[in-house]
This record gives C-alpha cells, sequence and structure tokens, in this order.
C-alpha cells in the first residue's frame, strides 16, 4: 500500500499528528517557550505503508526500536520518502552496530563506551555520520530493560563519543521511570543536557516525552518528543 492507496488510513494518521502537534503547541505556550520542538513519530510494530502516509503528510522524522524491524521497513519504505531522517531509540548490542549504521541517521541509545567506539567504526566503513544521542537513565535504581548511562558518567560516555569520527554528539535522551513524577525527572535530564552543553555547545537536543507525558518534558525543555500511539493509534504488526 502507498499513500492515497487507504483513505481512511491517511485520514486517522492525519487527525492524530493534528491533535498531537496541538499538545506540543499548547505545552509549548505554557512553558512560555517559542522555540521549536520537533515531532519524532515512534513507527516501531507499524507497517512500512504507514511510514509513507507519514512521509506524505510531511512528517520528516520517524523511530524505531529493533534493528531487523527498522531495517526492514526502511527498504520497504516508498523511495519518495527517502528524505526522511530514521532514529534508533531501542538497546542496542555492539553486534548490531554494523547494520543500524546503513539504515539510521540518528542513534538515541548510546550508553556504554565500547558501544559509542563501535558504532563509531561501523559508521566509518558505511561511510556515514550519525548522530547520536546518550541515553541517560532516569530511573532512581539501574534497569537492565533499560539501558542508559547515569547521569554521573555522562560526561565521560559524551567524550568518547565525541572522539569518534564517524559520530557528531547532538545532545540527551530519557525515559521518564514508572512510576514516578516525570517532571522530575525530565527535569534531571535538562541537568545533565546544561553541563554537557559548557563542553560540547552544539550538543542541545533534548529527546524526551511520549504520548503520556510530552507535556512535562516540554516543561523541563525537551527539544523533541517521540510520539507513537497517539499518532498511529494503537499496535499493529508489520506486513
Amino acid at each position: 500500500m502507498r499513500p492515497g492507496g487507504n483513505e481512511d488510513r491517511t485520514a486517522q494518521i492525519a487527525a492524530g499528528l493534528q491533535a498531537v502537534r496541538a499538545r506540543i503547541d499548547a505545552a509549548r505556550a505554557a512553558a512560555g517557550r517559542t522555540d521549536d520542538v520537533h515531532l519524532v513519530v515512534v513507527t516501531k510494530t507499524f507497517p512500512a505503508s504507514d511510514v509513507d502516509i507519514l512521509a506524505a503528510l510531511g512528517v520528516t522524522e520517524v523511530a524505531e526500536n529493533r534493528d531487523q524491524e527498522a531495517r526492514a521497513k526502511h527498504e520497504a519504505c516508498d523511495p519518495s520518502a527517502a528524505g526522511l531522517r530514521w532514529h534508533m531509540i531501542g538497546q542496542l548490542q555492539r553486534n548490531k552496530a554494523a547494520s543500524v549504521a546503513r539504515w539510521a541517521d540518528v542513534v538515541e541509545s548510546v550508553d556504554r563506551q565500547e558501544l559509542a567506539v563501535a558504532l563509531g567504526r561501523a559508521a566509518v566503513d558505511a561511510g556515514r555520520v550519525l548522530e547520536v544521542l546518550l541515553q541517560i537513565s532516569l530511573d532512581p535504581q539501574p534497569r537492565a530493560d533499560r539501558g542508559g548511562v547515569s547521569p554521573a558518567d555522562a560526561r565521560e560516555l559524551a567524550a568518547r563519543v565525541a572522539e569518534q569520527p564517524g559520530l557528531i554528539l547532538r545532545g540527551v535522551m530519557g525515559v521518564a521511570p514508572f512510576p514516578g513524577d516525570p517532571g522530575e525527572a525530565f527535569g534531571r535530564l535538562r541537568a545533565v543536557s546544561d553541563e554537557l552543553r559548557t563542553h560540547w555547545p552544539e550538543a542541545d537536543r533534548i529527546s524526551a516525552g511520549m504520548s503520556g507525558d510530552l507535556e512535562q518534558a516540554v516543561a523541563h525543555g525537551a527539544t523533541q518528543v517521540r510520539i507513537g500511539g497517539a499518532v498511529l493509534g494503537q499496535r499493529s504488526y508489520v506486513q
């Protein structure tokens, strides 16, 4: 299926985009912000046809959390969607670095030095330069299933990323713990961002906020939000 082949689905996605963009604008206004907050649509488990529709509706950034699914979807998308920027937001093992370096434009889940080195080498081998966000752990206690570097170790990891010729350090990413106060967690993420930007001014992105907590993320300085269900509806299966 290509955009226009399913008018009902296109209308559904367009309505979701409109509603989410209205929420972002309202959150910006409430926070007294005049800068842009970018929307990254999380397309994991949704078919490539949905990515085609998003591109036709003007979306420029999409995110995936599994290499195998993302690689297949990237290859299946309409060539007219070539201007899309693809984000990797899931936990990443070193043995997947070479594959991810071939399709991702931004990797938001770098949380350890050995991964940064492997990803940098893979990017060079692929003749590409990848933008990187450090995933910062916002959980009170470390969680193996979540990933993330501790705030105390973020500067050391940032330095390792910055020295890789295939990588560009662009900022930080975080996931609010549940249960917990998203605002408090995003405030800590903002503090890490502020500290890193004293050393790497270009690392000014803060990726935070999902469908349930985007308002709190915007209030605490998020420059981009990662939204899936609020745009695309209930999870589907890749076709």
